[in-house]
């Protein structure tokens, strides 16, 4: 089945226009994600981090970020974030309750089974206060999930001393909102 994706434009904005998402890969064409990270606060602020399928074809058996996905065509920024969390992690998320970090934009070019890939990405990225500590998450996508100190985490991916994908940005923009 085709994936279809709004061709945004600097902003994010949706521009009218759609692209299967292959073909936004293949020629760079700018598109959204939705990052969602999950927080609590215990002894300290912990972050929710996942670690990618060995199976996947980006950044296998690495730590990233709690949830996150592209936009389908159609909807928006909250509505996707809570579509993933749920596919992911199988949990519910109400829209009210996201908390706006940033924006970033990210672009990657590089080969995935030996295919160009161009990634163009803009990124809302939000921060959600959850407290769980068992998931039922989707095992095709997610070998496991960690909470972890979040200085740790900062720590750990601006050192690069554990395998990860991490947005050392991302972490700024959660501790500029959450721990300001």
């Amino acid at each position: 089945m085709k994936e279809y994706l709004d061709i945004v434009d600097d902003r994010g904005n949706p521009t009218g226009q759609i692209v299967e998402r292959k073909e936004a890969h293949t020629k760079g064409i700018l598109h959204r994600t939705s990052h969602v990270w999950l927080v609590r606060y215990k002894e300290n602020l912990e972050i929710l981090v996942q670690k990618r399928s060995k199976n996947k074809d980006s950044f296998p058996d690495c730590f990233d970020i709690s949830t996150a996905g592209h936009i389908p065509a159609g909807c928006d920024y909250i509505e996707s974030a809570i579509r993933e969390a749920k596919e992911e992690l199988n949990i519910d998320l109400d829209a009210n309750h996201f908390i706006y970090c940033g924006q970033r934009r990210k672009e990657w070019k590089g080969y995935f089974h030996h295919q160009p890939f161009w990634d163009k990405q803009i990124s809302n990225v939000y921060a959600y206060f959850y407290d769980q500590e068992v998931f039922d998450f989707q095992k095709e996508e997610i070998q496991d999930v960690l909470w972890m100190d979040f200085n740790q985490c900062f720590d750990g991916v601006k050192n690069q001393s554990f395998k990860n994908c991490i947005s050392l940005e991302e972490l700024e923009m959660i501790q500029s909102t959450i721990l300001k």
